[in-house]
């Protein structure tokens, strides 16, 4: 990942479908691409990333939403949120289908004693991965905890070769 950027992008991530709601607010780099996002989203919502994933975007020009088809390692974020297009949807886990919604709240000005990315804010912890209808076993994690000090990000680039080696498999690339 470049560490060369002046401004960072705000989310706002919601898991749907989701009462009480679960939101994450993170700030990643401008020069972050979507598989940055990916890995950005799995930390945050404490998932491992073993199931597919799908962005959707907004095309800027019809206002439609389409699902992201170029490979997302090449595909900037900067490239499509904007303030005049600031939402996405990611698709985790095709068969839970834990749908987000994304919304880009603000682009703000890099702080030189910031290590990027970052986790501001959030409420409730999120599902176990392959968990049925959002719900939590007896002894698992208390649902309703979540503290943004305790997210550790991993390096988006460790999981890129994983990702492609999945996709090409199951021809997707």
């Amino acid at each position: 990942m470049n560490e060369e950027f002046r401004q960072v992008y705000q989310f706002r991530i919601d898991l749907r479908d989701t009462r009480p709601p679960i939101w994450r607010r993170i700030q990643v780099p401008e020069t972050y691409n979507f598989h940055d996002l990916h890995v950005a989203i799995q930390n945050v919502m404490g998932w491992s990333g073993e199931h597919l994933h799908e962005f959707y975007v907004r095309d800027p020009f019809t206002g439609r939403k389409i699902e992201l088809e170029r490979p997302e390692w090449e595909t900037n974020i900067s490239d499509w949120l904007k303030p005049g297009n600031p939402r996405a949807s990611y698709v985790y886990d095709f068969g839970d289908w834990w749908e987000h919604n994304i919304l880009l709240e603000k682009i703000l000005p890099r702080k030189a004693d910031v290590k990027y990315p970052v986790c501001i804010k959030g409420k409730r912890a999120c599902p176990p991965e392959d968990s049925e209808d959002f719900g939590w076993s007896e002894g698992e994690s208390d649902p309703e905890h979540f503290d943004p000090k305790e997210v550790v990000f991993d390096d988006p680039d460790e999981y890129l070769e994983d990702e492609i080696r999945l996709k090409e498999e199951l021809g997707l690339l």
